[in-house]
């Protein structure tokens, strides 16, 4: 099949993310999950599905290789292009991130790499989106690796200083060759610390049932995408219970929706998957979320930060 990504003829482009899906090997819990992203898969159609991690729960697998050939087999058997980024618990025990890309690159429909060695993580890559009618770029797609557990005991992992540097000298080369920053989204597994800070300070549309499970030191990925100029919004994954997107100086901070059973969870708070449909030659997109029972939710609720009440109230 072709790895060429194009938007339509009517210039639509759909993105499915699946976040944590925390495969263990195919209990029941597993089957659950097969069978969500079976139905979700069916209902959306994309043109892309994004993985942005824990697809498998290594630590808890007895084999990590049938485990991930399970989780993502609702994807390869229907040979939709697929991508992913690895989160922390992919790789804990008895396999390596570099073993798990081998295994997700025997799908012919995989289009996610390794990434530049001299660069941190496996799994820093960008995807491009030709135009419908032309042989152009149209949109990027950028696959960052957020990196597992940080040194010194400080927590979660942060992007490195050479995965930044590696992603303004891509931004900036394709500024130049198109003239001017093309439509990009980001998706990494551990969200920025800007998720607090957009949550604090700016109107937010979703859940926020848990802490923001972000790294405790700022490595300015935000900032270099600001400048940049080229990123629309990022989707994170890592924090089971937060759905919630937020515009933060013109960058929108999304998370997916938690698709896997296997892992914790909330009553009431249903799997699901995040979808993002981009339009070609427009700096915007669309954004929804389809739960376990068909649900499809195109408006959450708005929550304001402290101190700021809804006019009229």
């Amino acid at each position: 099949m072709s790895k060429h990504l194009k938007f339509r003829p009517d210039g639509r482009f759909t993105v499915l993310q699946f976040t944590d899906i925390h495969h263990h090997g195919g209990d029941e819990a597993d089957l659950r999950t097969v069978a969500l992203m079976e139905q979700i898969l069916e209902a959306e159609q994309p043109d892309l599905v994004m993985l942005t991690g824990d697809i498998i729960e290594a630590d808890r697998c007895i084999d990590p290789r049938q485990a991930f050939r399970a989780a993502v087999a609702p994807i390869v058997q229907r040979r939709v292009p697929w991508a992913l980024v690895f989160g922390n618990h992919d790789d804990e025990k008895g396999i390596t991130r570099a073993e798990l890309l081998a295994l997700a690159q025997e799908s012919p429909a995989c289009l996610a790499v390794a990434g530049p060695k001299d660069i941190r993580g496996v799994g820093n890559y960008v995807l491009t989106i030709h135009a419908a009618h032309a042989d152009r770029a149209a949109a990027l797609l950028y696959g960052i690796d957020s990196g597992a557990y940080a040194p010194l005991r400080l927590g979660y992992d942060w992007i490195r200083e050479s995965q930044i540097d590696w992603y303004t000298r891509k931004a900036r080369a394709f500024s130049a060759r198109h003239g001017g920053p093309l439509p990009a989204l980001a998706f990494f597994h551990i969200p920025l610390p800007e998720y607090n800070d957009v949550w604090d300070t700016c109107t937010c549309y979703g859940y926020k049932y848990e802490n923001v499970c972000c790294p405790k030191l700022n490595s300015g990925f935000f900032a270099a995408m600001l400048e940049a100029g080229d990123v629309m919004a990022t989707f994170a994954g890592h924090d089971h219970l937060n759905d919630f997107c937020g515009d933060l100086y013109g960058i929108r901070l999304c998370y997916g929706r938690a698709t896997g059973y296997n892992t914790y969870g909330k009553d009431g708070f249903a799997r699901g998957a995040r979808i993002i449909r981009l339009w070609e030659g427009e700096r915007r997109f669309d954004s929804w979320l389809r739960l376990d029972d068909g649900t499809v939710v195109t408006h959450q609720p708005e929550h304001l930060p402290a101190g700021r009440v809804l006019s009229g109230a």
